[in-house]
């Protein structure tokens, strides 16, 4: 694996270079980019985080992130995208940490979608961010190779950036998760479909499914019904107050209610 570089981007070169990548990693037209060079351009030099990454002085790369509420304390992550092969995205994890830090920021939060298995590994087990909110149909239609037409349904992460766990994660192998004595399956595979089991539970494990993207393609119907399971099992039990405290065996959301805490 080649040695990557990670950088600021403030020239309308770089970030023309950004726009494409984007449309390449969304599988959209020209102009089809989630974050496009004017954006970026502005988001930029008013201050806020736009970056690359490169891999033998290619783009492999690159997240956007602006300054939010509470004022002060916090950075959303809107867009990151990176080529397979590199682990790109943990750079640049690692990179927008110490540039909030430096800033004096503690947190980052962003969106991700919650059916994709590899997403919520990297986010929970790579990098200790947890999900605090479960926003339905949160963008819209969105119809590019990723999201294939499905509800944009996202879970909102928050990246608590001094935590130890998120410093022992920042700077080594994934974090392990303890499964509480007794915890039952909510949500669970079962021929490639969801089925929902007992919700009451003070630990609950919520299966995803093993690649919700080619399950869009070949069987749109079976993904329509994972979503509205997510949304019915995860949603439900994050409006009710439980807590994600990890995903385990890169397969299953591991949530506790706050009377188990």
């Amino acid at each position: 694996m080649s040695a990557l570089t990670v950088r600021e981007l403030h020239e309308l070169p770089d970030l023309e270079a950004v726009d494409s990548l984007f449309e390449r990693i969304w599988g959209s037209g020209p102009g089809g980019s989630p974050m496009g060079v004017e954006q970026m351009r502005a988001l930029s030099h008013a201050g806020n985080y736009v970056a690359g990454v490169y891999a033998e002085g290619r783009l492999v790369g690159a997240a956007v992130a602006f300054f939010a509420a509470p004022a002060g304390e916090a950075l959303h992550s809107h867009v990151t995208g990176a080529l397979p092969g590199h682990a790109a995205g943990l750079a640049l994890k690692r990179h927008q940490r110490e540039w909030a830090l430096a800033r004096g920021l503690s947190r980052i939060t962003w969106t991700y979608d919650p059916l994709v298995r590899r997403n919520a590994h990297f986010n929970l087990s790579k990098l200790g961010a947890r999900p605090v909110e479960y926003l339905t149909s949160f963008y819209g239609p969105m119809d590019d190779a990723i999201n294939g037409g499905d509800d944009t349904d996202r879970a909102l992460c928050s990246w608590e950036l001094s935590d130890p766990a998120v410093r022992a994660a920042a700077a080594s192998a994934p974090l392990p998760v303890h499964v509480p004595a007794g915890a039952v399956t909510a949500l669970a595979v079962r021929d490639g479909l969801p089925a929902v089991g007992r919700l009451d539970a003070p630990a609950l494990l919520v299966e995803v499914p093993p690649d919700i993207e080619a399950l869009r393609r070949a069987d749109p119907g079976a993904a329509k019904a994972w979503r509205l399971a997510m949304r019915e099992v995860l949603g439900g039990l994050l409006s009710d107050g439980a807590d994600v405290i990890g995903f385990h065996d890169r397969s299953s959301y591991v949530v506790v209610r706050a009377t188990t805490l």
